[in-house]
């Protein structure tokens, strides 16, 4: 099979097309023929070596892509939830099983029935920024219906997510964007949007249950600012977990009697098939900026280094309509 992989740390220039072996599933296994996969800012952040987070973890030679859609193409003794021929969408093994690639094997637990209603190129946009997104809300900041939710990065991919499950959810949602991206957040469902270029959220919001920290920048000053807006006993939850909270920001929610969490990416079946759901309802779309061949993987990583995507970038693996 082909795969994307990489044999040392660097640009966009070290990621190879090689020819593999197919991978046999363990017992708690899915072996997926891939038709997608989804491009996310962990690839190239681990294509250049990780971070104080990812490093020790990290093994060469390996596949990148943690977003995979596909077909099952055989399942491993234990596993009764899938069979041949389901369509499935999901996270393989992190690190090293990854979905730039023809084939992968995962756990069975972090993959889900793909929506219906999306096609494969969709659904490969949606489970680690999807999963980040739902993880990090309810997961860690426990959001109910009617309250206040402020999320900052709110058009990136995990933030157009956080957006809209929020919304479907009964949230009152407040999204923060730079000025090219206020109408969008409009459109996916925001309460109100704040161009964070020309208004500084912090005077313009307060009583905020939870604060989502999707945005890519790591600084505590801003997290200072985000702990202002906090009622007391909110929760501020940050994707940024190889940057630990400064002490100011610990006293800061101390002083508030508010909680302070750092957010790891559940890949639990059950939350992608309620994703699936309100995908399939309605509730939530998928957005994809751009689709790139398997082939052109590099390109892919270049614009997604860019930090101005809006949505997803998928690599296309395989056409929807060639044969299951």
């Amino acid at each position: 099979m082909k795969a994307i992989r990489i044999h040392e740390f660097g640009g966009p220039d070290v990621l190879r097309l090689d020819e593999l072996e197919r991978p046999a599933p363990a017992p708690d296994e899915i072996l997926v023929k891939l038709y997608a996969s989804g491009i996310n800012p962990v690839d190239w952040v681990v294509r250049n070596g990780g971070n104080d987070f990812l490093r020790p973890l990290l093994k060469l030679p390996m596949t990148l892509g943690w977003d995979a859609a596909g077909i099952v193409e055989e399942t491993g003794s234990d596993v009764t939830d899938f069979k041949k021929g389901d369509a499935v969408y999901g996270i393989p093994n992190f690190p090293g099983d990854g979905s730039y690639a023809e084939y992968c094997v995962a756990k069975a637990s972090q993959f889900a029935r793909k929506p219906e209603s999306i096609g494969f190129n969709e659904a490969a946009g949606v489970p680690l920024a999807g999963l980040t997104a739902w993880t990090a809300l309810f997961g860690h900041g426990r959001l109910q219906p009617g309250q206040r939710v402020l999320i900052q990065g709110a058009s990136g991919g995990v933030g157009s997510f956080a957006v809209q499950f929020a919304k479907a959810k009964g949230a009152y949602v407040i999204g923060v964007a730079s000025t090219q991206n206020i109408d969008y957040l409009r459109a996916i469902g925001a309460d109100e949007a704040i161009d964070y270029k020309t208004q500084p959220f912090d005077e313009l919001v307060s009583d905020v249950d939870v604060v989502f920290d999707a945005a890519p920048h790591r600084d505590n000053n801003e997290r200072l600012r985000s702990v202002t807006v906090l009622k007391e006993g909110g929760i501020l939850v940050s994707v940024n977990i190889d940057f630990p909270f400064s002490e100011a920001v610990t006293q800061a929610l101390a002083k508030k009697n508010a909680k302070g969490e750092l957010v790891a990416n559940q890949p639990r079946q059950e939350w992608l098939a309620e994703i699936a759901r309100l995908i399939d309802a309605g509730n939530v779309k998928v957005f994809i900026s751009k689709v790139f061949p398997l082939e052109q993987v590099a390109d892919a990583h270049r614009e997604s280094e860019t930090w101005h995507v809006r949505g997803k970038l998928v690599l296309e693996i395989r056409k929807e309509g060639e044969p299951k």
